[in-house]
C-alpha cells in the first residue's frame, strides 16, 4: 500500500489561475495534438542504453565542423 505524501489545498482563485493558464496554454499551441492510447503504446521508448545513445548522436551531429 502506498502512502499519501501529498498534502495540499488549492483555493477558489487558485484553480480558477491554473485553468486560465491552460487555456492561454491551448490557445497559443493551437497545433499541439493528443494522441489516442494507441497511438501511445506504439511508439517506441527510449531506455537507457538508447537515450545515450541519442544524446550522443545529437551531441556529433550538433558540433560544427
Amino acid at each position: 500500500m502506498t502512502d499519501n505524501r501529498i498534502s495540499a489545498n488549492l483555493t477558489p482563485e487558485d484553480v480558477a489561475a491554473i485553468q486560465a493558464a491552460i487555456l492561454t496554454i491551448k490557445e497559443k499551441l493551437p497545433f499541439l495534438v493528443g494522441l489516442t492510447k494507441e497511438e501511445r503504446i506504439s511508439m517506441l521508448k527510449l531506455g537507457d542504453k538508447s537515450r545515450a545513445f541519442v544524446q550522443k548522436t545529437m551531441e556529433l551531429v550538433s558540433t560544427p565542423h
